[in-house]
């Protein structure tokens, strides 16, 4: 099949450049410092698991070999954050870690890290959460505890194996991050498939009199949204960004009623 066209790639080129302009990108301080708040995270993690590892009375050879990994998912995984956005962070955790540990155990230490001024937990949550600001970066951290003995840093979540004899919760909590893969596996050009959700996110978010960017109103999400531009991607896999939202719009209105 055919690629672009010239002038979908010129569409491209004016998208982009309008996607600049209503400042949908973050610049590259605000980048290496998300990349360095999330190394920070990864090593609290690893402690995290070290330190509850000993208090089940593990040699430190053992309780270093637990591991602990970090798993990122919503729009920063996705690559479509923009500048303010926070950071959907998932903690999986081996079999003797709990919970409870997750509140008791890595809160408190979260709030002593360096850079972090916020920290609240949510353990009440249907997906149990805590919020946290570090750096001036809010990232909302969900725990998984797998039924292994430990978590490699090699780690996928990809197989639905680890989703046996787990709990609601564990299993909620990985959803994000595993749905969040899954999108990008499937869609043909991930750049493409990126540079239209963008556009669309700001169509939902700043559109006079529309504000509809919210699960939380009712309206849709993140996730959903994202779900519904993939799907227009795969249909349309040579296309080129700039034309991805005409044919959003013109494969929606056919199923769904604006009013």
């Amino acid at each position: 099949m055919n690629g672009p066209s010239p002038k979908e790639e010129a569409l491209t080129k004016s998208l982009m450049e309008e996607l600049r302009r209503q400042n949908t990108f973050e610049d590259e301080e605000k980048i290496k410092n998300r990349e360095v708040v999330l190394g920070r995270i990864s090593a609290l993690v690893k402690n995290f698991v070290f330190t509850v590892s000993k208090s089940r009375g593990m040699s430190d050879t053992v309780a270093r070999a637990s591991g602990g990994k970090i798993f990122t998912f919503g729009s920063y995984r996705l690559g479509v954050h923009g500048p303010g956005d926070d950071i959907d962070c998932l903690l999986v955790v081996p079999k003797h870690v709990s919970r409870d540990d997750f509140f008791t155990t890595f809160q408190p230490m979260l709030q002593e890290t360096q850079g972090v001024t916020q920290v609240t937990g949510v353990p009440e949550a249907y997906v149990p959460i805590i919020k946290s600001k570090i750096s001036g970066v809010e990232v909302d951290f969900l725990c998984a505890r797998l039924g292994l003995s430990a978590i490699p840093d090699d780690l996928e979540l990809a197989d639905d194996n680890l989703l046996k004899n787990l709990d609601e919760r564990c299993v909620r909590s990985l959803g994000g991050s595993r749905v969040t893969d899954e999108i990008l596996r499937l869609v043909p050009n991930v750049e493409v498939f990126r540079d239209a959700l963008r556009c669309i996110k700001l169509w939902a978010r700043r559109s006079t009199g529309r504000a509809i960017y919210s699960n939380v109103m009712g309206f849709l999400g993140g996730v959903a949204w994202a779900m519904l531009v993939a799907r227009i991607c795969q249909l349309y896999p040579n296309q080129a960004a700039g034309n991805g939202p005409n044919q959003y719009f013109l494969n929606l209105s056919e199923t769904v009623l604006w009013v």
